[in-house]
């Protein structure tokens, strides 16, 4: 069996490895010159599932945590120390208003915070802990993905190609082009998201660390060798690769306001794309006859793909159906991930 895979971002990457390691032969097809120029390069990282129940629905939570062993165990790019979720004195409703949405985090005080992160010493007064997460360098991890495929013998790459006109006629046609998949995803829609790079020899983080403002929250999550990524923007528009001064203003001011010492940082590289998205922000795998669309991933690439990749090799080889991803009713595809500990939880008010 031929698998074409279109699409060599997070999604296409994992699709392909999953069907590879069930025993298909993959071609992996990119219009691009090679593996990861496509949103996936500006992504936060951050494998979280428990604090994305702050604004997700409880499907990308359960969903996520497959990631979790995936590019921990599996791949072993991955660092698992866990996020921490910070808030400034007068916010601190922002914080509680996180606590009775999340689960599966630690409440710490001044000095818990200070023990994790001594650069944070005297900073904030309460903080949630979530030790199970992890973060990754986006990058870093499709590079080695990519290693990992070009060292298997059933897969292909082609590089500069759409996949129009090639030959062999596939099995199988599994696309995960994102948001370049509107023409056939009518659905479809962009959500612009833009990030900077800071280096600072001043501050040394060993795990994302958000900080939560009605209107300006922001994440700061550490790449190594002084580097930082800041991220938080989602903007409501298919504008693709102009980060703007505003956007710029908020993410250094957001930044500064978890340590000084980022005013001062270098900025290295800001960046913007755009994230594919339906409009109730879920994933979808969307089965056409031979074809397959993985697609919806929304602020979750690498959050989600290891799960739908999973679950797209099954639906290839076995004609299986999950439901939570290929319900045509997002109502059901919302809930059918919810955990029956969560709903307790968030009726007790408990965060564990």
């Amino acid at each position: 069996m031929l698998a074409r895979v279109i699409g060599a971002g997070v999604a296409g990457l994992c699709a392909a490895y999953a069907l590879a390691r069930k025993g298909v032969d993959v071609e992996i097809v990119e219009r691009e010159r090679a593996t990861g120029l496509g949103c996936s390069r500006f992504a936060g990282g951050m494998i979280a599932p428990w604090c994305e129940l702050q604004s997700a629905e409880p499907l990308v939570a359960t969903l996520g945590e497959e990631a979790l062993d995936f590019w921990s165990r599996e791949l072993g790019v991955a660092t698992l120390a866990g996020s921490l979720v910070v808030a400034p004195t007068r916010e601190r409703g922002e914080l509680s208003d996180f606590a009775r949405r999340t689960r599966n985090f630690e409440m710490l005080d001044a000095k818990g915070i200070a023990a994790l992160e001594p650069d944070l010493a005297g900073r904030f007064e309460t903080a949630l802990f979530f030790p199970k997460e992890a973060h990754l360098d986006p990058r870093a991890a499709m590079a080695a993905l990519t290693e990992r495929l070009a060292q298997m013998p059933n897969v292909v790459f082609r590089f500069e190609q759409d996949g129009a006109g090639l030959a062999p006629v596939p099995d199988w046609t599994v696309d995960c082009r994102g948001f370049a998949a509107r023409d056939a995803l009518p659905g479809l829609r962009g959500v612009k998201g833009e990030m900077l790079m800071l280096r600072s020899e001043e501050i040394a983080f060993s795990r994302p660390v958000r900080m939560l403002h009605p209107r300006r929250p922001v994440y700061v999550v550490p790449r190594g060798d002084g580097a930082f990524m800041v991220g938080a923007t989602m903007i409501e528009n298919e504008e693709r690769a102009r980060v703007t001064a505003r956007s710029l203003v908020e993410l250094v001011n957001s930044a500064f306001a978890i340590h000084p010492a980022f005013a001062e940082a270098e900025i290295v590289e800001t960046g913007s794309d755009l994230r594919p998205a339906f409009a109730d922000n879920l994933p979808r795998l969307l089965k056409r006859d031979r074809a397959l669309y993985i697609n919806g991933l929304y602020r979750h690439g690498f959050l989600l793909a290891p799960a739908l990749a999973r679950r797209a090799a099954e639906v290839v080889l076995n004609d299986k159906y999950f439901p939570e991803v290929m319900d045509a009713h997002s109502n059901q595809r919302a809930t059918a991930g919810r955990p029956r500990h969560h709903i307790a939880n968030a009726a007790a008010g408990t965060g564990v």
